[in-house]
């Protein structure tokens, strides 16, 4: 395999794995709403109007998991429980300012033309 080839393979391994960690409708969404700070779970689930209890527990461990968000737990009575982006969540404010400047011109392109 010449090199050409090769980084083509790294860069769609790269982006199947970029896609792994924000595809379905509400992490990008979840991502966005720790953009603007630590939260708790039923603050997330006001920022984020349609999402059920059971889909955002579901998606926030998967974006624990993949380390984009951190859940911390504070010893109150009750326990509480808080939410933050990690260094890497945080590292993808580029990527979200792109995927929005892009939404922008689909728009316009696409779903604003009758």
């Amino acid at each position: 395999m010449n090199n050409k080839e090769q980084l083509c393979q790294y860069k769609l391994m790269a982006s199947r794995d970029t896609l792994e960690v924000i595809q379905g409708k509400w992490r990008i969404p979840i991502i966005i709403s720790l953009t603007y700070g630590n939260k708790r779970f039923g603050e997330i689930q006001r920022d984020i109007a349609d999402i059920s209890p059971k889909m955002l527990s579901q998606e926030l461990k998967s974006l624990e998991m993949n380390k984009i968000i951190k859940r911390t737990l504070h010893d109150t009575m009750p326990v509480t429980t808080e939410y933050s982006l990690t260094p890497l969540g945080l590292s993808m404010n580029n990527l979200l300012d792109e995927m929005l400047k892009w939404g922008i011109h689909f728009r316009n392109e696409v779903v604003g033309k009758k």
